[in-house]
C-alpha cells in the first residue's frame, strides 16, 4: 500500500481468525518499529512477543478479572466496568497474538518516543493485510510486578502500549475523523 492508504486503512480490529502470526511477521513489524523517530536518537524501547491464541486468551482472562476486582485502583475510567463484566467479553479478541512495546526509561520523553514505535507497528501490519488493536485497559495488569516477573521483563520497564494482532475475520469501516483544527500563527 502507499503510505497515506496503509494511514487510511488503518483500524482497530477486535474479531480475528485462527490463523497464526509467524515469529518471522512478528520481527518484521517490530524492525518497522524501532525506525520510529526519537528524542536524541535514544531509541528508548524494547519489546515482548507473545505468540499463540490460547497464550494470548489466558492472559486476557487474567488481565480482565484483575481489572474486575481493582478498577477503581487504576487511572482507568470506572465506567469501563460495564464494558468488561459481561462472561463473553475478551480483552484481546481473540487474537493469536500481542507485541508490548516498553519503555526502558522511566522519562516521559521514552513513553513518547514507545508511542511513535508502536505506531509504526500497527501501520506496518496494516500493510501486511493484519489487524492490530492497542488494548491500553491491560497496561495497568502488565505492569504490576508480578506479572512482569511471571513473563520476564525487567522490572525497571514500563509497559506503553499492549498490541494485538492478528489476521482480521474483516475490516471494521472508518468512523470517519473531525476536520482538522488548525491555528495558523503568520
Amino acid at each position: 500500500m502507499e503510505a497515506l492508504d496503509v494511514l487510511k486503512n488503518r483500524r482497530a480490529v477486535r474479531d480475528y481468525t485462527g490463523a497464526r502470526v509467524s515469529r518471522e511477521v512478528i520481527e518484521c513489524l517490530i524492525g518497522a518499529a524501532i525506525l520510529a523517530p526519537s528524542a536524541m536518537n535514544l531509541q528508548p524501547w524494547s519489546f515482548a512477543a507473545i505468540s499463540g491464541r490460547e497464550k494470548v486468551a489466558a492472559l486476557g482472562e487474567r488481565a480482565k478479572n484483575w481489572l474486575l476486582a481493582n478498577l477503581e485502583e487504576t487511572s482507568l475510567d470506572p465506567s469501563l466496568r460495564k464494558l468488561i463484566e459481561p462472561p463473553e467479553y475478551r480483552l484481546f479478541h481473540g487474537a493469536p497474538a500481542m507485541v508490548l512495546v516498553l519503555a526502558k526509561s522511566p522519562d516521559i520523553q521514552a513513553a513518547e518516543d514507545c508511542c511513535l514505535a508502536a505506531q509504526n507497528l500497527m501501520l506496518a501490519a496494516r500493510d501486511q493485510g493484519l489487524g492490530t488493536c492497542w488494548i491500553g485497559l491491560s497496561r495497568p495488569w502488565f505492569n504490576l510486578t508480578s506479572v512482569k516477573h511471571e513473563l520476564k521483563l525487567p522490572e525497571q520497564f514500563e509497559v506503553i502500549a499492549p498490541i494485538i494482532l492478528g489476521h482480521p475475520t474483516s475490516w471494521p469501516e472508518s468512523h470517519g475523523r473531525k476536520p482538522a483544527e488548525i491555528h495558523w500563527i503568520d
